[in-house]
C-alpha cells in the first residue's frame, strides 16, 4: 500500500538522522509515491550526513533542527512546519525518536526512567499537541481516515505490551526503563486516539519489529529496509478500522 503516499501531501518524521527514520526517509523518496513533502527532522542537522544527502538529490526532503526534549525546540519546529505546509496542513506525522536505557532491577534509577520515559512517552505526546493545528487543518479538507487525510503514527515496541511480558518471554530484555516508556507510549496513543476521533484524525501505536540498528543490534533479524518495507505498507493502508490500534509490522494486531 506504498503507493497510498501519492495522496499524502505532507508527511513529517522525527529521528530521521540514523536508524528507521532515516530508513522511512529513503524507502519513500526512493519507492515512486513520494509524499509531497517530507519534513525530516534531526537533532543535530549538520551531523546527519545520510539525511542531508538524501535532500540535496530529492528536493522534497527538508531537514529541521529538533531536540525532541526540548519545549522550546518543539516549537519552533512547529513554527518552521507551518510556515512551510501553510494551509496545506500535516496529512502524517511519524513520531520515530526514540531511546533504549538499558537497566535491569538491579541498575535501575529514577533518572534512567526519567530519561527513557522523556524521550519515548512525553516528547511524541508534546510533539502531536504541538503539531495538532496542522492536522486539523489536513482533516479538514478530506473525509474517512488514513494518510490521505490526517494520522499519527506513533512508533513504539513489542516489549511495551504488559499481557504479552510473562511466562516464556519474561526471560530477557529486562529493560525497566524502555519497556514501561512504550507501554506509556501504547496509553499516550489510545489516549489521542479518543481526544482526536472527532476530528477525523487517526492514531496508532506500531511495533517495527526487532532492528539492526544502532539500538536493536546486530543480532537482530530484521534489516531497515525489510521492516520500512512493511511498516510503510501497514501505515499506507491505515483506515478507521485501525483507529486506536496497536499493530505488528506485519499488520496483525497486538496485546496491549
Amino acid at each position: 500500500m506504498t503507493h497510498a503516499f501519492k495522496n499524502c501531501s505532507n508527511l513529517m518524521v522525527t529521528g530521521a538522522s540514523r536508524g528507521l527514520g532515516l530508513q522511512i526517509v529513503e524507502s519513500l523518496v526512493t519507492g515512486g509515491f513520494s509524499p509531497g513533502k517530507i519534513i525530516a527532522t534531526a537533532r543535530s542537522p549538520d551531523g546527519a550526513k545520510e539525511l542531508q544527502r538524501l535532500a540535496e538529490e530529492h528536493q522534497n526532503i527538508i531537514i529541521i533542527k529538533l531536540d525532541v526534549t526540548s519545549q522550546e525546540s518543539i516549537a519552533r519546529a512547529a513554527s518552521e512546519v507551518e510556515q512551510l505546509i501553510q494551509e496545506e496542513g500535516l496529512n502524517c506525522l511519524i513520531n520515530n525518536a526514540g531511546i533504549n536505557v538499558v537497566a535491569n532491577l538491579e541498575t535501575v534509577t529514577a533518572d534512567k526512567m526519567l530519561e527513557n520515559f522523556h524521550t519515548n512517552s512525553v516528547a511524541p505526546l508534546m510533539i502531536t499537541k504541538a503539531m495538532l493545528p496542522l492536522l486539523k487543518r489536513a482533516a479538514a479538507k478530506e473525509m474517512g481516515m488514513g494518510i490521505h487525510r490526517a494520522a499519527v503514527i506513533n512508533m513504539t515496541s513489542l516489549l511495551g505490551s504488559v499481557e504479552l511480558y510473562w511466562g516464556d518471554r519474561a526471560n530477557s530484555f529486562k529493560w525497566y526503563p524502555y519497556r514501561t516508556s512504550k507501554s506509556a507510549l501504547n496509553m499516550v496513543t489510545r489516549c489521542l486516539a479518543v481526544d482526536l476521533e472527532a476530528d477525523g484524525i487517526l492514531c496508532m501505536a506500531l511495533h517495527p519489529g526487532w532492528v539492526r540498528t544502532d539500538m536493536g543490534g546486530p543480532e537482530a533479524p530484521l534489516s531497515p529496509e525489510e521492516s520500512i518495507s512493511c511498516v510503510l505498507s501497514v501505515i499506507g493502508g491505515l483506515t478507521e478500522k485501525d483507529h486506536g490500534s496497536f499493530l505488528h509490522y506485519t499488520g496483525e494486531q497486538l496485546p496491549w
